[in-house]
C-alpha cells in the first residue's frame, strides 16, 4: 500500500488540521489569541474625523523605504441629525517606517472643507464609487500598474497605477460583490484572489474569484459559509455579551433564533496552506425601519485549506480576535473584522491589522453610552502573533505526536516550540515497521528546552547516513507546546 506522504523540506508542517498528524496522544490541540497591541490610527477629532476603517493592509513601498496605508474616514457632516447618515466617508493616506508609528503627510491633491492640507488620497466627488481594496505588486514589469486596486462599494471595478494615488480604470467587467469583500495576490498558485460576499440560504457568505493577469476573472464561486454550529454558538455568544457586566450589550436583543453569517473572509497564503480569517457576525435584533440591518457582534475565528475551495474550521471555532471588554478605552466592543491578510514581520512576528468598531447600530439605540463615544467610534489596531503560532500541540505530562511518512533525503530536523518547564524529544521511525531507526530514538535525542522559533533536534550519536526508505516522526512532549516541524537541508546535501 502506497503511503501517504508529506514534505517538511519544502514547507513548514503546522497543526491547524492533520494533514501532517498520524495520531495524537496525551497531547491537546491549541488556537493561540494573538496580543492586541491598541490602536496605531485613530480619528483625528480636530478634523471632526468621528471613525477610520479599511480593507486594505499597509503595503511596503521598497522604493521608498516605507510602509504605506489606504484607509476610510468617516468625517460628521453638520447639522448633526438622528442618523449614521449624517457622515461621509473618504480615502485617507498614511505612512510610517515601523508599522506601528503613522503620519499622515499633506498630499494636496484634493480641496476639502476649503483647504488642500490634508491627506485625501482619492476624489471626495467619486463618494461610494472610489478605492475599495489596493495591492502594491512587487511583481508587476510594467511600473504604471505598479498599484492594483478595486473599487467601489458593491461590484468591484479594476483600476490600475504607477503610485496609488492617479489610476486607469480598466474597460473590463467588474467582480460581482455585495459591500465586504478582499483581495490579493496569491503566491501560492500565482493569481490574484477576490473573496467577495454574496447571501445563501445562510445569509452572508464568501465567494472566490481569481485571476492569473488582474483583467480576466473567474466567475465567483461558492467557498465558505456558516452551519447549525456557527447558529449554536451564536446563541451562546450574544447571551454571554448580554449576561457579562463587562462587555457592551447589543442595545436590541428579540429572542429571535437568527442564523450566524459569515461577514467576510481575508485569506493568507502562508507556509504551502491558505489560512482563513471569517469573520463570524452574530445577530441580536433586527433594526427597525430606516435603519434596518441588525445590531449583533463580529468576531474572528480560523480555517484552514489547501486548494482555496476546501476549508477546514480550526480549533473547534474558538475565537481568534474577540469582542473587547467596554471600559472606555477599547474600540473592539462590537465589532472586530480583518484589514486583509496577515504579514510575517522581520521573520519573527506576524502582525495583524484589523478594525476595532464600538458599536453596531446608530447612538439612539445605545440609551446607556455617553454621547462622546459616538464621535469616536473605530479605529485601526494591530495585533501580534508568534511566528506559525495560530495553533500549538500541547501536552501537560507526557504525549506524543507520530507524523505522516516523508523522505528525510538528509534534511536536518527543526521545530518551533515553547518548552519553558519540560522537555521536547523527537525519534525517527521506519514509516512501514514503525521501529526507530539506529541512533535515532527518543532516548537518544538531545531534549530540547527553553523558547524556539528555530530549534534545532539532534541526536547524541546521530548518524550521517541517508534514510533512503521514507520515515515518520514521533515527537515526545512533556510540558510542551509544539508550533511546526520541518527540515532543513545542508547544502553539502543538496
Amino acid at each position: 500500500m502506497k503511503l501517504s506522504t508529506i514534505n517538511p523540506a519544502q514547507h513548514k508542517q503546522l497543526f491547524l488540521d492533520d494533514h501532517a498528524i498520524e495520531r495524537l496522544s496525551g497531547v491537546k490541540r491549541t488556537l493561540h489569541q494573538p496580543h492586541k497591541c491598541g490602536p496605531v490610527l485613530r480619528p483625528d477629532r480636530s478634523r471632526e474625523q468621528i471613525a477610520l476603517q479599511s480593507r486594505s493592509v499597509p503595503q511596503w513601498n521598497s522604493e521608498k523605504g516605507i510602509w504605506e496605508w489606504w484607509y476610510w474616514t468617516s468625517y460628521a457632516v453638520p447639522p448633526y441629525g438622528k442618523h449614521h447618515s449624517t457622515s461621509i466617508s473618504l480615502v485617507h493616506y498614511a505612512v510610517s517606517t515601523d508599522g506601528v508609528q503613522w503620519e499622515t503627510p499633506s498630499l494636496g491633491l484634493y480641496k476639502w472643507r476649503g483647504s488642500e492640507d490634508n491627506n485625501i488620497a482619492c476624489d471626495p466627488e467619486e463618494g461610494h464609487r472610489s478605492l475599495y481594496h489596493i495591492v502594491r505588486d512587487e511583481r508587476e514589469e510594467d511600473a504604471q500598474r505598479r498599484y492594483k486596486g478595486l473599487f467601489g462599494a458593491r461590484d468591484r471595478a479594476l483600476g490600475v497605477s504607477p503610485d496609488g494615488f492617479g489610476w486607469t480604470m480598466l474597460e473590463v467587467p467588474p467582480i460581482p460583490s455585495s459591500d465586504e469583500s478582499h483581495f490579493t495576490y496569491d503566491e501560492i498558485s500565482g493569481q490574484y484572489l477576490a473573496l467577495v460576499k454574496h447571501d445563501t440560504e445562510w445569509g452572508r457568505s464568501v465567494w472566490l474569484a481569481t485571476s492569473k493577469d488582474f483583467v480576466h476573472w473567474t466567475e465567483p464561486k461558492l467557498v465558505f459559509h456558516s452551519d447549525e454550529v456557527d447558529k449554536e454558538n451564536r446563541r451562546r455568544r450574544i447571551r454571554e455579551a448580554v449576561e457579562n457586566p463587562a462587555y457592551l450589550s447589543p442595545p436590541i436583543v428579540d429572542g429571535t433564533d437568527y442564523i450566524a453569517e459569515v461577514y467576510q473572509m481575508a485569506v493568507m497564503p502562508y507556509e504551502g496552506i491558505y489560512i482563513g480569517f471569517p469573520g463570524l457576525f452574530n445577530p441580536a435584533g433586527a433594526i427597525p425601519p430606516p435603519q434596518m440591518n441588525y445590531t449583533g457582534i463580529n468576531q474572528v475565528e480560523l480555517a484552514v485549506s489547501r486548494d482555496l475551495v476546501h476549508w477546514e474550521r480550526v480549533a473547534d471555532r474558538a475565537v481568534f480576535i474577540g469582542v473587547d471588554p467596554w471600559d472606555g478605552v477599547h474600540y473592539g466592543t462590537a465589532q472586530n473584522l480583518l484589514c486583509g491578510r496577515p504579514h510575517v514581520h522581520e521573520g519573527r512576528e506576524i502582525w495583524i491589522y484589523y478594525n476595532a468598531i464600538r458599536f453596531r447600530g446608530h447612538k439612539e439605540l445605545y440609551r446607556d453610552v455617553a454621547p462622546e463615544f459616538f464621535n469616536d467610534t473605530s479605529a485601526l489596531c494591530l495585533a501580534r502573533l508568534r511566528l506559525d503560532g495560530f495553533v500549538s500541540l500541547d501536552s501537560e505530562e507526557e504525549g506524543t505526536v507520530v507524523t505522516k511518512p516523508f523522505m528525510l533525503n538528509g534534511g536536518h530536523l527543526y521545530v518551533n516550540a515553547e518548552v519553558e518547564n519540560g522537555e521536547l524529544r523527537a525519534e525517527m521511525l521506519d514509516a512501514e515497521t514503525m521501529k526507530p531507526l539506529p541512533g535515532l530514538s527518543a532516548h537518544q535525542c538531545i531534549p530540547l528546552n527553553g523558547d524556539h522559533l528555530r530549534g534545532h533536534m539532534a541526536w547524541k550519536d546521530q548518524p550521517s547516513s541517508v534514510h533512503e526508505k521514507a520515515v515518520r516522526l514521533r515527537f515526545v512532549l512533556r510540558k510542551a507546546k509544539l508550533y511546526a516541524f520541518w527540515l532543513e537541508v545542508p547544502p553539502t546535501v543538496r
